[in-house]
Protein backbone atom coordinates (compact mmCIF):
# COMPACT_ATOMS: atom_id res chain seq x y z
CA UNK A 1 0.00 0.00 0.00
CA UNK A 2 1.46 3.59 -0.84
CA UNK A 3 2.03 5.90 1.95
CA UNK A 4 0.60 8.90 1.97
CA UNK A 5 -2.56 10.30 3.98
CA UNK A 6 -4.61 12.78 2.08
CA UNK A 7 -6.66 15.02 3.92
CA UNK A 8 -9.21 17.35 2.31
CA UNK A 9 -10.92 19.39 1.29
CA UNK A 10 -10.66 22.92 2.78
CA UNK A 11 -9.02 24.92 6.19
CA UNK A 12 -10.29 27.58 7.99
CA UNK A 13 -9.21 29.90 10.59
CA UNK A 14 -10.98 29.96 13.69
CA UNK A 15 -12.29 32.54 16.41
CA UNK A 16 -12.24 30.65 19.07
CA UNK A 17 -13.70 32.78 22.09
CA UNK A 18 -13.49 32.02 25.57
CA UNK A 19 -16.57 31.19 27.07
CA UNK A 20 -18.30 33.53 29.38
CA UNK A 21 -21.83 33.49 30.45
CA UNK A 22 -21.80 36.73 32.01
CA UNK A 23 -20.91 38.61 28.57
CA UNK A 24 -23.24 36.81 26.79
CA UNK A 25 -25.95 37.80 29.26
CA UNK A 26 -25.60 41.32 28.41
CA UNK A 27 -25.90 40.76 25.00
CA UNK A 28 -28.94 38.62 25.14
CA UNK A 29 -30.60 41.39 27.79
CA UNK A 30 -29.03 44.29 25.52
CA UNK A 31 -31.04 43.18 22.69
CA UNK A 32 -34.25 42.37 24.22
CA UNK A 33 -34.27 38.60 23.68
CA UNK A 34 -36.86 36.26 25.04
CA UNK A 35 -37.11 32.67 25.60
CA UNK A 36 -40.02 31.96 22.91
CA UNK A 37 -37.75 33.21 20.53
CA UNK A 38 -34.88 30.96 20.86
CA UNK A 39 -34.24 28.63 17.65
CA UNK A 40 -31.28 27.37 15.94
CA UNK A 41 -32.88 28.19 12.28
CA UNK A 42 -33.52 31.92 12.18
CA UNK A 43 -31.44 33.62 9.31
CA UNK A 44 -28.41 35.16 10.62
CA UNK A 45 -28.29 38.48 9.27
CA UNK A 46 -27.26 40.12 12.18
CA UNK A 47 -25.27 40.23 15.71
CA UNK A 48 -28.60 39.66 17.45
CA UNK A 49 -29.76 36.51 15.27
CA UNK A 50 -26.39 35.41 16.24
CA UNK A 51 -27.32 35.53 19.68
CA UNK A 52 -30.37 34.06 18.91
CA UNK A 53 -28.93 31.28 17.82
CA UNK A 54 -25.95 30.41 19.88
CA UNK A 55 -28.51 30.36 22.73
CA UNK A 56 -31.62 27.95 21.51
CA UNK A 57 -28.27 25.56 20.99
CA UNK A 58 -27.01 26.12 24.37
CA UNK A 59 -30.54 25.19 25.73
CA UNK A 60 -30.59 22.17 23.81
CA UNK A 61 -27.42 21.02 24.81
CA UNK A 62 -26.95 20.69 20.70
CA UNK A 63 -24.15 21.41 18.55
CA UNK A 64 -23.67 22.18 14.67
CA UNK A 65 -22.83 24.93 11.70
CA UNK A 66 -24.58 27.86 10.63
CA UNK A 67 -24.05 30.41 7.86
CA UNK A 68 -23.72 34.13 8.85
CA UNK A 69 -24.80 36.77 6.09
CA UNK A 70 -21.22 38.64 6.66
CA UNK A 71 -18.15 38.01 8.41
CA UNK A 72 -18.42 41.25 9.90
CA UNK A 73 -20.66 39.63 12.00
CA UNK A 74 -18.58 37.19 13.19
CA UNK A 75 -15.83 39.91 14.11
CA UNK A 76 -18.72 41.85 15.47
CA UNK A 77 -19.30 38.91 18.33
CA UNK A 78 -16.03 37.78 18.42
CA UNK A 79 -14.84 41.42 19.99
CA UNK A 80 -16.81 40.69 23.32
CA UNK A 81 -14.70 38.03 23.67
CA UNK A 82 -10.93 36.90 24.41
CA UNK A 83 -10.57 34.85 21.51
CA UNK A 84 -8.12 32.85 20.22
CA UNK A 85 -6.98 31.86 16.83
CA UNK A 86 -6.66 28.62 15.53
CA UNK A 87 -6.77 26.25 12.20
CA UNK A 88 -9.67 24.06 11.62
CA UNK A 89 -11.30 22.17 9.25
CA UNK A 90 -11.56 18.46 9.86
CA UNK A 91 -8.38 17.57 7.46
CA UNK A 92 -6.65 20.06 9.16
CA UNK A 93 -7.40 19.40 12.42
CA UNK A 94 -7.23 15.94 11.44
CA UNK A 95 -3.74 16.37 10.63
CA UNK A 96 -2.74 18.59 13.74
CA UNK A 97 -4.09 15.07 15.58
CA UNK A 98 -2.06 12.84 13.56
CA UNK A 99 1.15 15.03 13.50
CA UNK A 100 0.70 14.75 17.49
CA UNK A 101 1.66 11.11 17.05
CA UNK A 102 4.73 11.63 14.42
CA UNK A 103 2.57 10.99 11.23
CA UNK A 104 3.20 13.20 8.30
CA UNK A 105 0.02 14.37 6.36
CA UNK A 106 -0.77 15.91 2.77
CA UNK A 107 -3.17 18.51 3.24
CA UNK A 108 -5.76 19.77 0.31
CA UNK A 109 -6.41 23.79 1.28
CA UNK A 110 -8.82 26.45 -1.09
CA UNK A 111 -7.55 29.23 1.13
CA UNK A 112 -4.56 30.66 2.48
CA UNK A 113 -2.82 33.56 4.59
CA UNK A 114 -0.37 34.24 7.41
CA UNK A 115 -2.75 32.54 10.26
CA UNK A 116 -2.37 29.33 8.41
CA UNK A 117 1.33 29.95 7.12
CA UNK A 118 2.19 30.34 10.64
CA UNK A 119 0.05 27.29 12.62
CA UNK A 120 0.02 24.43 10.37
CA UNK A 121 2.25 21.62 11.57
CA UNK A 122 5.67 21.62 10.03
CA UNK A 123 4.71 17.82 8.87
CA UNK A 124 1.92 18.61 6.98
CA UNK A 125 2.83 19.55 2.81
CA UNK A 126 -0.16 21.38 1.31
CA UNK A 127 -1.24 21.24 -2.44
CA UNK A 128 -3.66 24.03 -2.56
CA UNK A 129 -6.31 25.34 -5.41
CA UNK A 130 -5.73 29.40 -3.79
CA UNK A 131 -4.65 31.65 -5.58
CA UNK A 132 -4.23 34.63 -3.32
CA UNK A 133 -4.20 35.75 0.50
CA UNK A 134 -7.71 35.59 1.72
CA UNK A 135 -9.56 35.62 5.64
CA UNK A 136 -12.79 34.69 6.45
CA UNK A 137 -12.60 33.45 9.80
CA UNK A 138 -14.67 30.68 11.56
CA UNK A 139 -16.56 31.40 14.83
CA UNK A 140 -16.53 28.74 17.43
CA UNK A 141 -18.27 28.63 20.43
CA UNK A 142 -17.68 26.16 22.98
CA UNK A 143 -19.79 26.48 26.33
CA UNK A 144 -19.96 23.89 29.05
CA UNK A 145 -22.43 21.95 31.00
CA UNK A 146 -24.17 23.48 33.19
CA UNK A 147 -23.63 27.46 32.27
CA UNK A 148 -26.22 29.55 32.52
CA UNK A 149 -27.05 32.84 30.32
CA UNK A 150 -29.70 35.04 31.59
CA UNK A 151 -32.14 36.69 28.64
CA UNK A 152 -34.72 39.15 29.02
CA UNK A 153 -37.41 37.16 30.33
CA UNK A 154 -35.53 34.03 32.08
CA UNK A 155 -32.70 32.00 31.87
CA UNK A 156 -31.05 28.60 30.12
CA UNK A 157 -28.89 26.34 31.01
CA UNK A 158 -26.95 23.96 29.02
CA UNK A 159 -28.06 20.69 29.76
CA UNK A 160 -24.78 19.31 27.96
CA UNK A 161 -21.21 20.76 26.45
CA UNK A 162 -21.14 21.46 22.88
CA UNK A 163 -20.02 23.55 20.01
CA UNK A 164 -21.46 25.59 17.23
CA UNK A 165 -19.70 27.08 14.37
CA UNK A 166 -20.66 30.02 12.49
CA UNK A 167 -19.22 31.21 9.60
CA UNK A 168 -19.52 33.16 5.97
CA UNK A 169 -16.25 31.38 3.97
CA UNK A 170 -16.12 31.91 0.21
CA UNK A 171 -13.34 29.91 -0.60
CA UNK A 172 -14.99 26.73 1.40
CA UNK A 173 -18.13 27.77 -0.25
CA UNK A 174 -16.60 27.59 -4.10
CA UNK A 175 -14.44 24.65 -3.20
CA UNK A 176 -12.02 24.89 -5.71
CA UNK A 177 -10.54 21.67 -6.87
CA UNK A 178 -6.18 22.04 -6.73
CA UNK A 179 -4.94 20.97 -10.52
CA UNK A 180 -2.24 18.32 -8.69
CA UNK A 181 -4.58 16.84 -5.75
CA UNK A 182 -4.15 13.64 -8.74
CA UNK A 183 -0.97 13.50 -8.67
CA UNK A 184 -0.78 13.63 -4.56
CA UNK A 185 -3.50 11.19 -4.78
CA UNK A 186 -1.33 8.68 -6.84
CA UNK A 187 0.51 7.99 -3.85
CA UNK A 188 -2.04 8.29 -1.18
CA UNK A 189 -2.87 5.05 1.02
CA UNK A 190 -5.75 6.54 2.75
CA UNK A 191 -7.66 10.17 1.42
CA UNK A 192 -10.04 12.15 3.81
CA UNK A 193 -13.12 13.85 2.04
CA UNK A 194 -14.83 16.64 4.16
CA UNK A 195 -15.95 20.06 3.88
CA UNK A 196 -18.36 20.24 1.31
CA UNK A 197 -21.37 20.87 3.55
CA UNK A 198 -20.53 24.65 3.47
CA UNK A 199 -21.47 24.70 -0.44
CA UNK A 200 -24.87 26.29 -1.23
CA UNK A 201 -25.04 26.59 -5.18
CA UNK A 202 -25.79 22.82 -6.69
CA UNK A 203 -24.61 23.44 -10.26
CA UNK A 204 -20.86 24.70 -8.55
CA UNK A 205 -21.18 21.76 -6.22
CA UNK A 206 -21.74 18.98 -9.20
CA UNK A 207 -18.80 20.96 -11.10
CA UNK A 208 -16.95 20.53 -7.91
CA UNK A 209 -18.18 16.89 -8.02
CA UNK A 210 -16.54 16.26 -11.30
CA UNK A 211 -13.32 17.47 -10.52
CA UNK A 212 -13.26 15.47 -7.02
CA UNK A 213 -14.01 12.29 -9.00
CA UNK A 214 -11.29 12.85 -11.66
CA UNK A 215 -8.70 13.47 -9.11
CA UNK A 216 -10.06 10.58 -7.11
CA UNK A 217 -9.03 8.45 -10.32
CA UNK A 218 -5.41 8.53 -9.57
CA UNK A 219 -6.30 6.98 -6.06
CA UNK A 220 -4.21 3.30 -5.90
CA UNK A 221 -6.96 0.82 -5.86
CA UNK A 222 -6.33 -0.07 -2.30
CA UNK A 223 -6.45 3.28 -0.66
CA UNK A 224 -9.24 3.77 1.89
CA UNK A 225 -11.61 6.45 1.44
CA UNK A 226 -13.29 8.54 4.32
CA UNK A 227 -15.86 10.78 4.21
CA UNK A 228 -16.72 12.76 7.21
CA UNK A 229 -19.91 14.10 7.15
CA UNK A 230 -20.83 17.59 8.78
CA UNK A 231 -23.58 19.79 9.12
CA UNK A 232 -24.79 21.27 5.58
CA UNK A 233 -25.96 24.59 5.03
CA UNK A 234 -28.48 23.06 2.28
CA UNK A 235 -29.20 19.52 3.52
CA UNK A 236 -30.24 18.63 0.53
CA UNK A 237 -27.31 19.12 -1.16
CA UNK A 238 -25.51 16.14 0.73
CA UNK A 239 -27.42 13.60 -1.18
CA UNK A 240 -25.34 15.13 -4.41
CA UNK A 241 -22.33 14.48 -2.54
CA UNK A 242 -23.94 10.82 -2.20
CA UNK A 243 -24.65 10.15 -5.67
CA UNK A 244 -21.54 11.10 -6.83
CA UNK A 245 -18.88 9.29 -4.19
CA UNK A 246 -20.80 6.73 -2.24
CA UNK A 247 -19.82 3.94 -4.60
CA UNK A 248 -15.99 4.88 -3.59
CA UNK A 249 -16.35 5.81 -0.13
CA UNK A 250 -15.54 3.21 2.20
CA UNK A 251 -16.08 4.49 5.59
CA UNK A 252 -18.86 7.30 5.84
CA UNK A 253 -18.56 9.48 9.37
CA UNK A 254 -20.89 11.47 11.32
CA UNK A 255 -21.70 12.52 14.96
CA UNK A 256 -24.98 12.44 17.08
CA UNK A 257 -26.38 15.87 15.44
CA UNK A 258 -25.71 14.48 11.89
CA UNK A 259 -27.40 11.41 12.88
CA UNK A 260 -30.49 13.15 14.36
CA UNK A 261 -30.34 15.34 11.41
CA UNK A 262 -30.71 12.91 9.04
CA UNK A 263 -33.38 11.08 11.18
CA UNK A 264 -35.43 14.46 11.84
CA UNK A 265 -35.93 12.88 14.89
CA UNK A 266 -33.80 13.24 18.23
CA UNK A 267 -31.90 9.94 19.23
CA UNK A 268 -31.40 8.61 23.28
CA UNK A 269 -27.66 7.68 22.64
CA UNK A 270 -27.95 5.68 25.67
CA UNK A 271 -31.16 3.47 25.01
CA UNK A 272 -30.30 0.24 23.32
CA UNK A 273 -33.25 -0.11 21.33
CA UNK A 274 -33.76 3.51 20.13
CA UNK A 275 -30.27 3.27 19.03
CA UNK A 276 -29.87 -0.23 17.35
CA UNK A 277 -32.82 1.78 15.62
CA UNK A 278 -31.48 4.28 14.84
CA UNK A 279 -28.29 3.00 13.29
CA UNK A 280 -30.49 0.52 11.21
CA UNK A 281 -32.27 3.65 10.01
CA UNK A 282 -29.26 5.53 9.31
CA UNK A 283 -27.69 2.82 7.24
CA UNK A 284 -30.17 2.64 4.90
CA UNK A 285 -30.76 5.94 4.38
CA UNK A 286 -26.79 5.94 3.37
CA UNK A 287 -25.91 2.12 2.38
CA UNK A 288 -22.17 2.70 2.96
CA UNK A 289 -20.15 -0.36 3.25
CA UNK A 290 -19.08 1.09 6.73
CA UNK A 291 -21.39 3.70 8.24
CA UNK A 292 -19.11 5.27 11.51
CA UNK A 293 -21.22 7.04 13.90
CA UNK A 294 -19.01 8.44 16.53
CA UNK A 295 -20.48 10.07 19.88
CA UNK A 296 -19.59 10.92 23.41
CA UNK A 297 -21.06 7.68 24.63
CA UNK A 298 -19.67 5.32 21.80
CA UNK A 299 -18.50 4.87 18.29
CA UNK A 300 -20.24 2.21 16.35
CA UNK A 301 -19.62 1.24 13.09
CA UNK A 302 -22.33 -0.47 10.83
CA UNK A 303 -22.04 -1.99 7.23
CA UNK A 304 -20.69 -5.49 5.76
CA UNK A 305 -17.56 -3.63 5.92
CA UNK A 306 -17.36 -3.01 9.59
CA UNK A 307 -15.71 -5.83 11.74
CA UNK A 308 -12.86 -4.57 9.18
CA UNK A 309 -12.54 -1.08 11.38
CA UNK A 310 -12.24 -2.24 14.59
CA UNK A 311 -8.97 -1.31 15.47
CA UNK A 312 -9.24 2.22 13.61
CA UNK A 313 -13.04 3.18 16.30
CA UNK A 314 -10.27 2.18 18.91
CA UNK A 315 -8.05 4.29 17.99
CA UNK A 316 -10.03 7.07 16.90
CA UNK A 317 -12.22 6.91 20.30
CA UNK A 318 -8.94 7.42 22.26
CA UNK A 319 -7.25 10.11 20.09
CA UNK A 320 -10.20 12.29 20.52
CA UNK A 321 -10.71 11.40 24.21
CA UNK A 322 -7.27 12.52 25.05
CA UNK A 323 -8.03 15.88 22.66
CA UNK A 324 -11.01 16.01 25.10
CA UNK A 325 -8.58 15.81 28.47
CA UNK A 326 -5.61 17.60 27.17
CA UNK A 327 -6.48 20.15 24.46
CA UNK A 328 -3.76 20.92 21.94
CA UNK A 329 -1.01 20.31 24.25
CA UNK A 330 -1.71 16.78 23.67
CA UNK A 331 1.22 14.09 22.53
CA UNK A 332 1.35 10.82 21.63
CA UNK A 333 2.57 9.89 25.29
CA UNK A 334 -0.71 10.86 26.61
CA UNK A 335 -2.80 8.27 24.28
CA UNK A 336 -1.06 5.65 27.08
CA UNK A 337 -3.23 7.70 29.90
CA UNK A 338 -6.27 7.78 28.28
CA UNK A 339 -6.35 3.93 26.88
CA UNK A 340 -5.96 3.10 30.87
CA UNK A 341 -9.24 5.05 31.56
CA UNK A 342 -12.46 2.62 32.21
CA UNK A 343 -14.98 2.65 29.20
CA UNK A 344 -18.38 4.32 29.77
CA UNK A 345 -20.35 1.31 30.80
CA UNK A 346 -24.06 2.58 29.10
CA UNK A 347 -21.67 2.95 25.85
CA UNK A 348 -20.42 -0.98 26.38
CA UNK A 349 -23.86 -1.96 26.75
CA UNK A 350 -25.01 -0.11 23.33
CA UNK A 351 -21.88 -1.40 21.59
CA UNK A 352 -23.34 -5.10 22.32
CA UNK A 353 -26.56 -4.51 21.76
CA UNK A 354 -25.41 -3.05 18.56
CA UNK A 355 -22.71 -5.58 17.52
CA UNK A 356 -25.48 -8.24 18.75
CA UNK A 357 -28.97 -6.84 16.40
CA UNK A 358 -26.98 -5.24 13.41
CA UNK A 359 -23.35 -6.41 11.28
CA UNK A 360 -21.51 -3.61 13.67
CA UNK A 361 -18.58 -2.92 15.36
CA UNK A 362 -18.17 -0.26 18.08
CA UNK A 363 -16.06 0.44 21.37
CA UNK A 364 -17.58 2.24 24.20
CA UNK A 365 -15.89 5.85 24.85
CA UNK A 366 -13.79 6.10 27.53
CA UNK A 367 -15.03 8.18 31.44
CA UNK A 368 -12.87 11.47 31.30
CA UNK A 369 -13.54 13.59 33.98
CA UNK A 370 -12.32 16.96 33.54
CA UNK A 371 -12.82 20.73 34.69
CA UNK A 372 -11.75 22.20 31.51
CA UNK A 373 -12.96 20.06 29.16
CA UNK A 374 -12.11 20.58 24.98
CA UNK A 375 -15.30 19.54 22.87
CA UNK A 376 -13.97 21.96 20.04
CA UNK A 377 -12.34 19.74 17.09
CA UNK A 378 -13.05 16.37 18.87
CA UNK A 379 -14.99 14.91 15.62
CA UNK A 380 -12.29 16.07 13.63
CA UNK A 381 -9.65 14.52 16.39
CA UNK A 382 -11.86 11.43 15.66
CA UNK A 383 -11.01 10.66 11.67
CA UNK A 384 -7.45 11.68 12.30
CA UNK A 385 -7.06 8.97 15.28
CA UNK A 386 -9.20 6.61 12.77
CA UNK A 387 -6.95 7.07 10.03
CA UNK A 388 -3.89 6.52 12.05
CA UNK A 389 -4.75 3.04 12.05
CA UNK A 390 -4.27 2.88 8.42
CA UNK A 391 -1.02 0.07 7.63
CA UNK A 392 1.30 2.88 6.40
CA UNK A 393 0.18 5.44 9.23
CA UNK A 394 1.02 2.99 11.74
CA UNK A 395 4.07 2.33 10.49
CA UNK A 396 5.20 6.13 9.99
CA UNK A 397 4.88 6.77 13.76
CA UNK A 398 7.36 7.57 15.14
CA UNK A 399 5.90 7.16 18.41
CA UNK A 400 5.14 3.86 19.99
CA UNK A 401 2.42 5.17 22.27
CA UNK A 402 0.16 4.55 19.10
CA UNK A 403 0.66 0.53 19.28
CA UNK A 404 0.80 0.68 23.08
CA UNK A 405 -2.59 2.29 23.17
CA UNK A 406 -4.25 0.41 20.80
CA UNK A 407 -3.24 -2.85 22.78
CA UNK A 408 -4.19 -1.91 25.81
CA UNK A 409 -7.44 -0.59 25.06
CA UNK A 410 -8.51 -4.15 22.83
CA UNK A 411 -7.15 -6.29 25.73
CA UNK A 412 -9.99 -4.03 28.16
CA UNK A 413 -12.59 -4.36 25.76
Amino acid sequence: MAGDLVLGLGGTVDYEIRWDAEVLSDLARGYGIHRDELTTTTPIIDERALVVTVLAFLAAGGGGERFVLSSEIVEAFAGHFDTRITLGGTGVRAGIALDRIGVPTVQHLVSIDDNVRRLLPRSMRVVSSATRDTLDPHLIVQYPEGSTVRLADAAVTAPSSNRVIFANDAPNREMAIAADLGAALAQASAFLVSGFNTMQDADLLEHRLSDLVAAMRHLPADALVYYEDAGFYRRELSSLVRERLLERIDVYGMNEDELQEYLDRPVDLLDADDVVAALSAVQRLIPARALVVHTKYWAIAVGPDAQRHRAALISAVGTAATRYRLGDVCTAADLDDTARLPRHPRGSEIVTAAEAALSAAGVAAHVVTTADPTTIGLGDTFVGGFLAAVPSASRIATAAALERALDAACAGR
